[in-house]
C-alpha cells in the first residue's frame, strides 16, 4: 500500500470502505509501511496481496467471516487470507488443528495443502485483524491502524448485511465481537486453534457443521469445507 498506487479493491468493497482511505489514520499507516520499506524491512504478505481477503470474497458474497490476528511471519506463508498458506506450503500448526476439527466434525480428510482460497471463493471472508507483518516478528504491525480498518470492515458487514456467520476463535478475535449484532447475525466463539489452546475447546466446537446448518436455515447454500486434491 503506497500513496502513489491507489488501493485496488472490488467495486462493492471500494464503495463501502471509500471513506476509510481518506482518514488520517490510513495516511499514517501508509507512511509507516513506506518507512518500513525504506528501512529495508521485509513485509508479509507482498503488497499486492494485503487486501487478498476482500478481493477474493466480494462484499455481497460474504456468508461467513473467520477472523485471524495477523499474517504468518515466516517466508512464503502469508498470502492475505487468515489461517491460509499458498499451495505447496506446509500447513502451520493452527491450520492443522482446524483440519483436525473438520475431520472430527464433518469427516473430511486433508493432505498437505493449506490453501483456503476455495473457501474464500464460496463466501468465507478470511480476514486478519492486522493485514501486514514484519518478517519473523509476530505482531510487529499491531497498533498502526490496521485494527481500525478491519473494525470498519466488520462494522459495514454487520450493518449492511444480515444472516452472516462470524467465527471468533480466541480472545483477540472475540474482542471484535463487540461490533456484531447477535440478533442480526450468528456469532460462534471458541478457543484459538493454536497448539496452546486448541485442546481447551476448539477441538470439539462443531463450528463447521453449525455454520452450514445456520446458512441453510437462512436459505443459503452451505460451505463445502473440503479442499481440492493437488
Amino acid at each position: 500500500m503506497s500513496a502513489a498506487r491507489p488501493i485496488q479493491l472490488t467495486p462493492a468493497w471500494q464503495q463501502v470502505l471509500s471513506e476509510e482511505f481518506d482518514t488520517e489514520y490510513m495516511a499514517q499507516l501508509r507512511a509507516f509501511l513506506q518507512q518500513e520499506k525504506r528501512d529495508g524491512q521485509e513485509i508479509y504478505p507482498p503488497g499486492a496481496q494485503m487486501f487478498n481477503a476482500l478481493n477474493t470474497t466480494p462484499f455481497d458474497h460474504v456468508k461467513v467471516v473467520i477472523i485471524g490476528q495477523d499474517p504468518y511471519h515466516g517466508p512464503g506463508q502469508a498470502h492475505g487470507l487468515s489461517f491460509s498458506v499458498p499451495a505447496g506450503v506446509r500447513p502451520p500448526p493452527s491450520l492443522q488443528n482446524i483440519f483436525k476439527e473438520l475431520h472430527r466434525d464433518l469427516g473430511l480428510t486433508f493432505g498437505r495443502d493449506g490453501d483456503l482460497t476455495v473457501w474464500a471463493e464460496q463466501g468465507v471472508l478470511l480476514l486478519n485483524a492486522v493485514l501486514s507483518v514484519r518478517a519473523r516478528q509476530a505482531n510487529s504491525h499491531q497498533g498502526r491502524g490496521w485494527e481500525r480498518f478491519t473494525d470498519a470492515v466488520i462494522d459495514r458487514l454487520n450493518r449492511e448485511r444480515s444472516g452472516l456467520v462470524f467465527l471468533l476463535w480466541g480472545s483477540y478475535a472475540q474482542k471484535k465481537g463487540a461490533l456484531i449484532d447477535r440478533e442480526r447475525h450468528c456469532v460462534l466463539t471458541a478457543p484459538h486453534p493454536s497448539p496452546l489452546s486448541a485442546h481447551r475447546g476448539f477441538i470439539g466446537c462443531g463450528h463447521f457443521s453449525a455454520t452450514n446448518d445456520y446458512l441453510q436455515r437462512q436459505g443459503m447454500s452451505p460451505i463445502d469445507w473440503s479442499l481440492p486434491s493437488r
